[in-house]
């Protein structure tokens, strides 16, 4: 089930303590394109959308969740959405979990970590990029819009159990909880400049 909100979540939404999101922006320059959508699930079937009117980003109720040290937020590729998140909302989420590091450091055998293969390889289950590049910025959002939209933080708790048993296995969890809280440095040094420099190379 969907839940379509405009602006912040309702007051009195608990999604528990580890909580899946995905955003949707209007491109994939944090300093340029605004943020959309922001999908959250707690990990079963229901997923709450926020969407965003341009400029209408007080959404307390969504920060006080976003900054909450017992809720674990759950993302694909956080570097992304936590950047976004920041430039927009005006804080930093956290602590953090990203499947796309935990793949990384696990699935050395492909170099295939985007979502879909996630699903794919991990759970059978094929999740269709047809709406990915949509225009999010539509005041009026098509049922195929909110069902991908959906769909993007549907698996993810399933994903990360699967993860989970990996990183135990290759004795990596530790690596992967420093990569984790490193993120909000990443993003910082992202958003002053630095994306693409590694600045800790020779």
């Amino acid at each position: 089930m969907i839940h379509l909100h405009k602006n912040d979540l309702p007051s009195g939404v608990s999604l528990g303590n580890l909580v899946a999101i995905d955003t949707e922006t209007m491109g994939l320059n944090p300093a340029r394109d605004r943020l959309c959508l922001a999908q959250l699930c707690g990990g079963g079937g229901e997923v709450h959308i926020v969407q965003f009117e341009p400029g209408a980003y007080a959404a307390p109720n969504l920060k006080a969740m976003l900054v909450n040290p017992n809720v674990t937020k759950l993302f694909h590729f956080a570097r992304f959405d936590i950047a976004v998140m920041m430039a927009y909302l005006g804080v930093m989420a956290g602590p953090l979990y990203c499947t796309k590091i935990a793949s990384r450091l696990t699935r050395t055998f492909t170099d295939r970590h985007g979502l879909k293969d996630l699903a794919r390889d991990l759970l059978g289950i094929e999740l269709s990029k047809q709406q990915q590049t949509s225009d999010w910025g539509s005041s009026q959002l098509t049922p195929e819009q909110l069902d991908y939209a959906a769909a993007d933080v549907l698996h993810l708790h399933a994903i990360k159990a699967k993860l989970d048993e990996l990183l135990r296995r290759e004795k990596r969890v530790e690596l992967a909880e420093a990569c984790f809280s490193f993120l909000p440095v990443r993003v910082a040094l992202d958003l002053a400049g630095w994306a693409d420099i590694d600045i800790f190379a020779h």
